[in-house]
């Protein structure tokens, strides 16, 4: 793959995407309030708590809801909204394919020495649009960050930039045994178990990628003689809350893996009328009730060998 140049620690789970924090106290947290020292006390329900244990299910259980009044399943169609992708305006001769990748380190690796096409502002840094040809075809190439609404809100950008066909690539932890790690496999439906893609499509259990894109993932890996499994992921908003019991229904349900963007992208994608589909890996195992870390993250060549079968795969978009 040559690039195309134009213009201008211990590694938490990613599953596609995981978070990484470490935060002491008086420390500013991801959004950016400060637990600070000396919480105070005060009374609840005849105990001294502090106030962030009077704030936890107390606080949240509030009055029950009808699901058709519960602001995630206020879903509105409108493709207009106060703040558009279109602030991203559209670059002449942008690559219609496009391969958006979870895995940072090599992501930057790979274009340590390359220019990018263009750079996404975001408050935690810029996300760099790189392009490679390969195979004769142009594909841009894009690190997202971990988490649903961050994800979908890069993925709209490059959309709006011209890109119109999308294979992603990441890791899943795994919630049914029998998977090695490095295993591919290619989720055909995800489970909503996150906020985002309540706002791209009416409320629903499952939604899938667009059938054209997996149909390219299964013809690249079938050339290149990678064994793969396809089944439904669970993606998910809160990794500190996979409990037991919600692993045990979602296997139930027939999930194989979970991570944490798939379903919002898909939805996303459904709802701008583009492409989209998935490659990930099996990394960590959250199948028992004590987790495996199985050292999913330090599989380099893996990693990278994903992210050139998804370029390849784009490229038969």
């Amino acid at each position: 793959m040559g690039l195309l140049h134009q213009r201008t620690r211990h590694r938490s789970r990613h599953r596609a995407g995981r978070y990484r924090a470490r935060r002491t106290r008086g420390q500013q947290g991801p959004h950016g309030a400060s637990r600070g020292k000396g919480c105070r006390r005060e009374q609840l329900d005849g105990k001294d708590r502090r106030d962030p244990s009077c704030r936890g299910l107390n606080a949240v259980a509030g009055t029950p809801v009808e699901a058709a009044g519960h602001p995630l399943f206020e879903f509105d169609a409108s493709p207009h909204a106060v703040i558009n992708p279109s602030i991203h305006r559209p670059i002449p001769g942008f690559p219609e394919r496009a391969v958006n990748t979870w895995f940072g380190d090599v992501f930057r690796a790979k274009f340590a020495r390359s220019v990018p096409v263009y750079s996404i502002p975001f408050e935690h840094g810029a996300h760099d649009v790189h392009v490679v040809e390969h195979r004769g075809v142009g594909v841009a190439v894009f690190n997202t960050p971990v988490g649903a609404p961050a994800a979908v809100a890069i993925l709209e950008s490059v959309i709006a930039l011209g890109a119109r066909k999308f294979i992603g690539c990441g890791g899943a932890g795994i919630v049914r045994e029998g998977f090695d790690v490095g295993h591919v496999i290619v989720p055909d439906g995800a489970v909503r178990d996150e906020g985002t893609s309540h706002h791209y499509a009416p409320v629903g259990h499952e939604v899938v990628p667009h059938p054209d894109a997996l149909a390219a993932i299964h013809a690249e890996l079938t050339d290149a003689g990678v064994p793969y499994d396809r089944g439904v992921t669970w993606t998910t908003d809160a990794f500190f809350r996979e409990t037991p019991a919600k692993v045990a229904r979602r296997r139930e349900q027939g999930c194989i893996c979970v991570e944490m963007e798939a379903s919002a992208m898909f939805a996303a994608a459904a709802f701008r009328g583009v492409t989209y589909g998935q490659l990930l890996y099996a990394g960590d195992d959250v199948s028992a009730n004590e987790w495996d870390h199985r050292h999913w993250d330090s599989q380099t060549s893996a990693r990278e060998r994903l992210l050139d079968l998804a370029i390849s795969a784009a490229c038969r978009l």
